[in-house]
C-alpha cells in the first residue's frame, strides 16, 4: 500500500510539473532552456575543477559559486522542473565533494603519537629528578634572588664570578641576540637589571645539540616549547644593547654574563655539558632512548625486492616511528653522498618530516607504481617487442648498457580527523640494474 501511494505522489509531480511546462509559453520555456543552458556550463566548470583535485580541498573554488547561485535561483523558481532538479542534484554532490575526501582513522595510524608520548614521559621523568640532583649540587654558590640582578655600581665582578644563578622563563629563541661582544641570550629589563646567556662556548652549544637531537630523536612537540629554565655560572659582565633595533631606545645596559650549567626544557628534557658525549653534551636518559624505540619499529630493514609502492610506506613508517637509520636505507645513495649529504639529509629534510607528521596529517596512502625505463632496452615494452626477435633484443640490451627504471608513486595524506589534505603528491623513486628500488624526490611531503 505504501508503496502505491509513493508510486501515485511521484506520478502527481511528475503530471504538474509536465502541466506547468505546458503552460508556459514557447518564448518562456526557451529562456528557461537558455537560463539552464548557462547554469549547467557553470555546473560543469565546478565539477570539472573538483574532480582535478582528486579529494582534496582548495580554499578558493573558481567555479563553485557562479554555479551554486545560478543553480539556487533555479531551483526557487522552477523547483519542479525535472531538468533543474537534476542540475540541483549534481551541484550538490560537487559540493559535498569539494570540501575534501575522508576516511576513518585507522588505530595503528596514530599509534606513533602514543608512543612519542610514552617516551617523553619517560624522559622528562628521568631529566626532572637529575634536576633535583644538579641544582642541589651547587646550592651552596646560588644566589637566593634572580631578580633584581646584583646592581653592577654597587657588585664588583670579583664578588660574584663563580657563583650560581637559576634562571626560569627564558625566552629562546626569542630574546637571542647578536652583540658587540658576543652571542647571548637576554633575561631581565632595564628596571631589574639583565642576565646575558653566553651561547658561543660548549657550556651552551653541548646541551643545546642534545636538545635538538632530543626533538629528532624522542618528541618533535618540544619545538613548540619557548620557554626554558637554565641553571648557569657567572663568569664576567658586559655592556649590550639586548633591546635595541627599531623597537628598542638602543641604549647599552650592564649585564651579567653567564654560562650555562644545565638547561631544562619543563615536561620534556634536561641536558648537560658530557665531553665524552656526541657534540659534546647529553640529555638526561638518553642513553635509554634507542632501547625503548627498538619495541616501537614495526619495520627494521628495507628487502631487497621491495616493490615502489611498499618502499614508500616503510619510508613514512621509518619517519613516523623516528627510525632514522631505515629512513636513510630508503633514501637513492646518490643522494646521501651528494650536494647536501646523509647528514643534512637526516637533520634538515627530517625535521621537515617530523614537523608535518605532527602538524599535518598522521598518514598517508599509496597509489600502484608506474614505472617507465629511462635508459637501457625495455624488455616489458610489448609494443616495441612485437616487432624484434630475441637477438635482436639481446643485442639492445648489450648496447643498452645498464637498465635505469624510474617508477611515481602518489601519495594521499590524511589529518587525524581522517580528512583528506590536498590533492595527492607524486613520488619519483628509482632502480638501476633490476637492482632495488630507493626513493629520489626525499624531500617531498606526503
Amino acid at each position: 500500500m505504501k508503496h502505491a501511494c509513493t508510486a501515485l505522489k511521484c506520478a502527481a509531480a511528475a503530471a504538474f510539473a509536465a502541466m506547468r511546462l505546458c503552460a508556459a509559453t514557447p518564448e518562456e520555456e526557451r529562456a528557461l532552456a537558455r537560463q539552464i543552458g548557462y547554469a549547467e556550463h557553470y555546473v560543469k566548470e565546478f565539477e570539472n575543477e573538483v574532480a582535478r583535485q582528486r579529494g582534496g580541498e582548495k580554499r578558493v573554488w573558481r567555479g563553485q559559486r557562479d554555479a551554486l547561485e545560478r543553480v539556487r535561483e533555479l531551483k526557487t523558481r522552477h523547483p519542479d522542473d525535472p531538468r533543474v532538479e537534476a542540475l540541483f542534484r549534481r551541484v550538490r554532490a560537487a559540493l559535498k565533494r569539494s570540501k575534501g575526501d575522508f576516511v576513518e582513522v585507522q588505530p595503528e595510524w596514530t599509534q606513533y603519537l602514543h608512543n612519542e608520548e610514552n617516551l617523553r614521559r619517560l624522559v622528562s621523568k628521568l631529566g626532572e629528578e637529575e634536576w633535583k640532583r644538579i641544582v642541589e649540587s651547587h646550592a651552596e654558590g646560588m644566589l637566593e634572588k634572580t631578580f633584581p640582578a646584583p646592581d653592577s655600581a654597587e657588585t664588583s665582578v670579583d664578588d660574584l664570578r663563580g657563583k650560581y644563578v637559576l634562571l626560569e622563563d627564558v625566552e629562546y629563541p626569542g630574546n637571542q641576540f647578536y652583540g658587540a661582544s658576543g652571542e647571548y641570550i637576554c633575561c631581565g629589563k632595564p628596571s631589574s637589571g639583565f642576565w646575558f646567556i653566553d651561547l658561543s662556548g660548549r657550556d651552551w652549544l653541548g646541551p643545546y645539540e642534545a636538545a635538538k637531537r632530543y626533538r629528532r630523536t624522542v618528541d618533535s612537540s618540544m619545538q613548540e616549547a619557548k620557554k626554558w629554565t637554565v641553571l648557569a655560572e657567572i663568569s664576567g659582565i658586559t655592556a649590550e644593547n639586548p633591546v635595541g633595533g627599531e623597537d628598542g631606545p638602543g641604549a647599552f645596559y650592564f649585564g651579567w654574563i653567564v654560562k650555562p650549567v644545565a638547561i631544562k626544557v619543563p615536561g620534556h628534557l634536561v641536558a648537560v655539558r658530557d665531553d665524552g658525549a656526541e657534540s659534546s653534551g647529553r640529555f638526561i636518559g638518553e642513553e635509554r632512548v634507542e632501547a625503548v624505540k627498538q619495541g616501537w619499529y614495526t619495520v627494521k630493514s628495507v628487502p631487497d625486492d621491495v616493490s615502489p609502492d611498499r618502499l614508500m610506506e616503510i619510508f613514512m613508517t621509518a619517519i613516523k616511528e623516528k627510525n632514522t637509520d631505515l629512513y636513510l636505507q630508503c633514501i637513492d645513495p646518490d643522494h646521501l653522498a651528494g650536494k647536501y649529504g646523509a647528514d643534512e639529509t637526516k637533520r634538515y629534510f627530517w625535521d621537515l618530516h617530523q614537523e608535518r607528521f605532527h602538524g599535518e596529517y598522521v598518514h598517508a596512502t599509496f597509489s600502484k607504481p608506474k614505472i617507465t625505463v629511462q635508459k637501457g632496452f625495455d624488455r616489458n615494452d610489448d609494443l616495441q617487442n612485437f616487432f624484434l626477435d630475441d637477438e635482436d633484443r639481446k643485442t639492445l640490451e648489450k648496447i643498452g648498457g645498464e637498465k635505469v627504471e624510474e617508477a611515481v608513486v602518489e601519495s594521499t595524506a590524511y589529518d587525524k580527523n581522517g580528512k583528506q589534505l590536498g590533492s595527492p603528491h607524486p613520488h619519483r623513486l628509482r632502480r638501476k640494474g633490476g637492482g632495488r628500488w630507493y626513493v629520489l624526490d626525499y624531500q617531498q611531503r606526503f
